[in-house]
């Protein structure tokens, strides 16, 4: 496994979108920051400026290329040889993107108190009192690790995809319609299914909307029809189950 971590660690690093990817999301923290003008502060600090937006964007897109471009590539054959069995592969893969993902949020932090010190924002106390009675240093890194874990679902979608479908583009391009368009096209089903709703609010797009329901609970419990613990519970186990999933279907790939 150390030995495989080591090979796709060589190959992130020299991927030139990894590097860009941070600074995609500061440029994009940055234009959000004048846009608001000031206006909405304590919101821009929780979210870190919005970055879980931008952040699933990057992961689309260098997660989406882990897999694909190898497949179409056939470079992925060397993997496989040079590996021990396909777990390893595939579970070298799965921790450096959740590692990336990780360090992107640290970023996130970084930036959001680099950006508190310019003249670009109104300066609020990290201490003051915020949301759920906690301060606004504690909403800030609570929203952070809220997001690394549904940023983790998006990932465990797009593996799952990356393995059935081995064009990158196709990949990048139904991963960012599930990101941008999820929400909306579960709220629009439950809505048109009432009926059932204490079963389809259960499905996999609505727990997309934990992140924002944690800073915006009110506006978006009554979208998502779950708790923020429910939310939190349901990502975790559709994580788990695209995640092997994708495992399944690479696995029996056949190269």
């Amino acid at each position: 496994m150390v030995s495989s971590l080591n090979k796709e660690a060589y190959k992130l690093v020299h991927q030139k979108i990894t590097w860009f990817a941070p600074l995609f999301v500061l440029i994009l923290m940055i234009i959000m920051g004048i846009l608001m003008n000031g206006s909405e502060q304590k919101l821009l600090i929780m979210t870190s400026y919005d970055s879980s937006e931008w952040i699933l964007f990057a992961l689309v897109v260098v997660s989406s290329t882990i897999f694909t471009l190898e497949f179409q590539d056939n470079t992925i054959l060397t993997m496989l040889y040079k590996s021990d069995n396909k777990l390893q592969v595939y579970g070298s893969k799965l921790i450096l993107v959740f590692i990336y993902n990780i360090v992107l949020h640290i970023l996130a932090i970084i930036f959001t108190i680099v950006l508190q010190l310019t003249p670009l924002n109104v300066h609020l106390s990290w201490l003051m009192i915020n949301q759920y009675q906690q301060t606004l240093l504690s909403n800030l890194l609570m929203t952070i690790l809220v997001d690394i874990v549904s940023s983790t679902l998006i990932i465990s979608i797009i593996f799952f995809t990356s393995c059935i479908v081995n064009l990158n583009a196709i990949v990048i391009t139904l991963n960012l319609m599930i990101v941008f368009l999820g929400q909306s096209a579960s709220s629009s089903l439950m809505i048109a299914n009432l009926k059932y709703i204490d079963i389809i609010k259960w499905n996999p797009l609505n727990m997309i909307n934990l992140t924002k329901q944690y800073y915006n609970y009110g506006s978006y419990h009554i979208v998502s029809h779950l708790s923020n613990s429910q939310l939190l519970i349901g990502n975790i186990f559709y994580s788990l189950l695209f995640f092997s999933l994708g495992y399944v279907i690479f696995k029996k790939k056949k190269f």
